[in-house]
């Protein structure tokens, strides 16, 4: 009895864990492309449903315009719709809401 008892347990636990490695959020990858006439200094994104912006993606980059990038969010979420904000090098900034980066695969930025 307890040989069939300790197989129940491993199976528990391996259908536990399968459960949770199907359940983690994948990374959201997308392609940034910047067709605006200034390079863009930082860029945020943040969940639509967050009130603050996340860290400065492009940490010390910069996206120089006409240039692209591929930008990969690893945030552990399984989150598709985020707010945008792209701070330029003249100091101006833009502000996108709810874009759905699932859907599109890529953002482009204007003037």
């Amino acid at each position: 009895m307890a040989i069939h008892s300790c197989r129940i347990a491993v199976i528990s636990v391996f259908f536990g864990l399968a459960g949770v490695s199907s359940a983690a959020a994948e990374d959201l990858v997308f392609m940034l492309d910047n067709q605006s006439s200034s390079a863009v200094a930082e860029f945020y994104a943040s969940p639509a449903n967050v009130e603050d912006w996340e860290d400065d993606i492009l940490g010390t980059d910069t996206l120089a315009s006409g240039a692209a990038t591929r930008v990969t969010i690893a945030d552990g979420r399984s989150q598709c719709v985020y707010d945008l904000k792209f701070v330029f090098k003249d100091g101006s900034d833009l502000e996108e809401d709810e874009i759905d980066l699932c859907d599109t695969g890529s953002y482009t930025i204007t003037d």
